[in-house]
């Protein structure tokens, strides 16, 4: 299993705001994904000159910003079985979020902190 890229997301009900922020620190929108797995979320991937990237998850209903890892790699299976060999939990027990262009899990270890793991699908319309 080979980890792909590793990054921060900010989930938060604030999401206009947020981008508009990481656009004067110099962060530029590369791509925006709506209505994730039907639940009406959102997200917006940004990246930086120096390379450096931020996804800000548009949840509406949360109370209060959250920090995740969103951590892409090629064998999701594999990654999966390493986490929850580690106490990983899924926050959705055994489901995963199935799109046209990727697998996804948000996965919360023993101490708190989430990792929302992603591979993403080469083949797809």
């Amino acid at each position: 299993m080979k980890i792909t890229s590793f990054n921060p997301i900010i989930a938060t009900s604030k999401c206009e705001e947020l981008v508009k922020l990481f656009e004067e620190l110099g962060f530029e929108q590369r791509h925006h994904v709506k209505n994730i797995d039907g639940t009406d979320m959102n997200a917006v991937d940004m990246k930086d000159p120096n390379g450096f990237r931020l996804d800000i998850g548009d949840v509406k209903q949360l109370p209060q910003d959250m920090m995740f890892i969103r951590m892409n790699v090629d064998n999701f299976e594999e990654a999966y079985d390493i986490l929850i060999r580690h106490g990983f939990k899924n926050n959705r027990g055994d489901r995963t979020v199935d799109a046209k262009s990727s697998k996804s899990a948000t996965m919360f270890s023993p101490s708190g902190f989430a990792i929302s793991l992603v591979q993403h699908i080469k083949d797809h319309d």
